[in-house]
């Protein structure tokens, strides 16, 4: 059993007085919540903590911004994987004490281990006072910790350091404005921001100087924080660096998610999934730039999980769009048990859709797709025109993207109503994603003009989805009503939802007359060219 917590926190290098904080700032005056007066520092005692973190040989997790380790001591003794939410941000997953690593925590770290063994790397022992920051309610909004750390190197050829250093960790659902306060308040006691972001990372710099090199260096960035830096292999300022740039964004998200999904986390299913489509197309729209020979295969595979996710996402997607049309109906037209056949049908279906996403992220097949998404990032397939100026190259991948667009969006219209058309109209949506990841993508080389070409598109693409979403109710209210008559039930509702999404497909078809206007090319090119 798992419990998680977030944590808000910042890390500052003690000066030579070596003390606590006065935070007198903060302290003495009126006001509430630590604004300026009415807040109070109080001692909450000294505790002596245990840490052993455990990694890969090649430091994997840490790689990840993430840590894994056995604590005892304190009031919180146990197995702590932190994983980056963005910013001071991090998220806290935590298990009993035992003796060896819980598996859940394993199955959590993967998509950054790769399944490689993790062993014990670094032993962090520290002498923790604690102070905690009372508002003028008498509530804490903040804890002040002083550590004096004693790191050992579990790893071959590895040292000793020493050192003190401050955390201030906001409490519970605290304001992230006060760290502001506090941090103005420490700098003038002459505390410094910490130039490592955690314990580990300073106890590897230390301990193993090559390691900690490298491993600053590699950091991952957490989602939502700084950018990474110029992709290996990459010529500065060339197509091949903005496309790389955008892949390897991607290849994060997907390693990022992982956790997120294997808990059932609200939309982790849907962003992970959506990373899955932007990197695979990526990987096609910017073919050129790229060794085929390593990007097809890598494709693949990203279809194949993109499938097996896209059952759980797409069933939620079905079974709110048939809730919300039930209910929309008034009172007098909804005849039989329709909201029950529809409850005990999704709670069928998400439970084998669930099944299904948890079987793939388990498998052999997902941890080699993890490592070949790795090798991409690290060792990327670049062909010698990806050297090229990005004003050349990238205008050129996103007008072609654009003419296939066009093209399926003619063979749509010129066929009857039907199946067929439908089918037509679906394969259009799918090259209108693929032109909006490549416009995304050359955004950061191209400007304003992929931008707007990126939200021109995204309002044809949603046209396009919400017409294959009416595609798919419909086919799904036909096997109901017919199990509905089956049970002698009555039809009746179910042809009208079927009649309500027949007419919105329909208006969907007239909107895009008016989004997607084929001579508009010349336009788009101009402007990407300019």
């Amino acid at each position: 059993m798992t419990q998680s917590t977030r944590e808000t926190e910042r890390k500052y290098a003690v000066p030579a007085s070596g003390g606590l904080p006065r935070l007198s700032g903060l302290t003495g005056g009126g006001g509430k919540g630590g604004r300026g007066g009415g807040a109070s520092l109080v001692d909450a005692g000294t505790h002596d903590l245990d840490a052993v973190y455990y990694d890969t040989a090649d430091l994997r997790l840490s790689r990840g911004s993430a840590t894994l380790r056995r604590r005892t001591g304190g009031s919180d003794a146990g197995w702590h994987l932190k994983l980056p939410l963005g910013g001071d941000t991090r998220e806290e997953i935590r298990a009993p004490l035992q003796e060896e690593i819980p598996d859940r925590l394993r199955e959590l770290a993967l998509s950054r281990t790769r399944g490689a063994r993790l062993e014990p790397v670094v032993r962090i022992r520290s002498r923790r006072a604690v102070r905690d920051l009372v508002d003028a309610d008498g509530a804490c909004v903040a804890e002040i910790v002083l550590d004096r750390v004693e790191a050992e190197s579990l790893l071959p050829g590895g040292g000793r350091t020493a050192w003190s250093e401050l955390e201030v960790e906001l409490v519970g659902d605290g304001d992230p404005r006060l760290l502001k306060r506090v941090d103005k308040a420490l700098g003038k006691e002459g505390f410094t921001r910490a130039d490592t972001p955690s314990k580990l990372a300073r106890a590897l710099a230390e301990t193993l100087p090559d390691q900690g090199r490298d491993q600053d260096r590699d950091r991952e960035p957490a989602p939502g924080g700084a950018a990474p830096g110029r992709p290996a292999g990459a010529a500065p300022g060339s197509a091949g660096e903005h496309v790389l740039a955008y892949l390897t964004e991607q290849v994060r998200t997907i390693v990022a998610l992982d956790p997120a999904v294997r808990r059932g986390l609200p939309d982790s299913v849907h962003r992970m999934r959506v990373a899955c489509r932007r990197l695979r197309s990526g990987l096609r729209s910017y073919r050129s730039l790229l060794d085929r020979g390593v990007t097809e295969p890598v494709r693949a595979e990203l279809k194949w999980l993109g499938g097996e996710l896209g059952a759980e996402r797409d069933q939620e997607v079905l079974a709110e769009r048939l809730r919300q049309g039930t209910e929309e109906l008034p009172g007098e037209l909804v005849l039989g048990p329709v909201a029950a056949r529809l409850k005990a049908w999704d709670a069928a279906e998400s439970t084998a859709a669930r099944e299904r996403s948890l079987a793939a992220l388990s498998s052999a097949r997902y941890v080699a797709l993890l490592e070949s998404l790795d090798r991409l990032t690290t060792h990327p397939p670049l062909r010698s025109r990806a050297a090229r100026k990005p004003a050349k190259a990238l205008p050129r991948a996103v007008l072609k993207e654009y003419d296939r667009l066009a093209d399926r969006i003619d063979r749509a219209r010129r066929k009857s109503p039907g199946p067929q058309r439908d089918a037509a109209f679906h394969e259009a949506r799918k090259k209108a994603k693929r032109l909006r990841y490549a416009a995304e993508a050359a955004r950061p080389a191209l400007g304003k003009p992929a931008a707007r070409l990126a939200k021109e598109i995204k309002a044809v693409q949603k046209s396009l989805g919400d017409h294959h979403d009416s595609v798919v109710a419909r086919e799904s209210l036909r096997r109901h009503a017919v199990a509905a008559h089956a049970a002698g039930e009555p039809g009746f509702t179910w042809g009208l939802l079927y009649g309500r999404e027949q007419a919105a497909a329909a208006e969907r078809e007239r909107e895009l007359a008016q989004l997607w206007r084929r001579g508009s090319r010349g336009r788009v090119r101009k402007a990407l060219r300019s």
